[in-house]
């Protein structure tokens, strides 16, 4: 059991180192040689300092405080393009160096990981010559400016610091425009509202000719309800009317038939 421990433990040792081996600080480093103290500021202020902290294999180009004079007035964000072309995406040491087998090597730097570099001025030109190792920009014509003075610090396969003479300053890296603003995510648009429909157009009203209009009947008197009541209501129906006067009659007639022979018996 303690054996097992052991060995995690010791793992887990050997984890921790070689992580904390691969991290590195460039200020830290720079701050340890004060005659870089003004290239340092300048990798802080342009925050090229936490690009390069960033990347686990890098070598810088650094340039002392009698040397970075010229870019020291410059405003920062032509400076930050200037240095990032100093801060090779490989790492070179001395040893490195005096091994290449091609008079010229062609390396890329962290301006053009930036995306703004234009055609070659992202890379370096890095050159064997009879007066040692030399550096320029990689642009066509562009001569090697800067010489190789010493190493300043390695971390061997993750950082190499070198100071060189001059700047490197790649043709027409200076008047460039400055990138532009990321472009702003369109929101979607509501979807339009569905468009009336036109009313249709009613039918014109057919012409028709005007009847001559006739004269209504003139009303009479409306008779007004007759009460249930009423004496009318008790009046006999009109064909009963003559039953009873023949009736009447029979009985007239009659009685003076009895007159008469009454008065013919009285007679005799």
């Amino acid at each position: 059991m303690d054996s097992k421990v052991s060995s995690l433990l010791f793992i887990a040792i050997l984890c921790l180192l070689s992580s904390t081996s691969t991290a590195f600080n460039i200020t830290k480093i720079l701050a340890q040689y004060p005659e870089f103290a003004s290239f340092n500021d300048l990798l802080a202020q342009s925050g090229l300092a936490q690009e390069i902290n960033g990347r686990e294999t890098i070598t810088v180009l650094a340039l002392d405080n009698g040397s970075i004079d010229g870019l020291s007035g410059r405003p920062v964000d032509i400076a930050k393009r200037i240095l990032s072309a100093h801060v090779i995406l490989d790492y070179y040491d001395q040893i490195k160096l005096s091994k290449l087998q091609k008079a010229s090597t062609i390396v890329t730097t962290l301006f053009q990981a930036s995306g703004i570099a234009d055609d070659r001025q992202g890379f370096l030109n890095i050159s064997k010559t009879a007066e040692g190792i030399k550096f320029g920009s990689a642009m066509k014509g562009a001569p090697l400016v800067a010489s190789l003075v010493k190493s300043v610090y390695a971390q061997p396969y993750n950082i190499s610091v070198l100071q060189v003479s001059e700047p490197i300053e790649a043709p027409g890296i200076e008047n460039m425009a400055p990138p532009p603003p990321p472009a702003a995510v369109p929101k979607k648009a509501p979807a339009p509202a569905p468009a009336a429909k036109t009313p249709s157009k009613a039918p014109a009203p057919s012409k028709v000719e005007p009847s001559t209009p006739t004269e209504s009947p003139t009303e009479g008197p409306v008779a007004a309800d007759v009460p249930a009541a009423s004496p009318l209501a008790d009046a006999p129906l009109a064909d009963e009317a003559p039953a009873k006067a023949a009736s009447s009659q029979m009985h007239v007639g009659g009685a003076v038939v009895v007159v008469g022979l009454l008065a013919c018996m009285v007679g005799f």
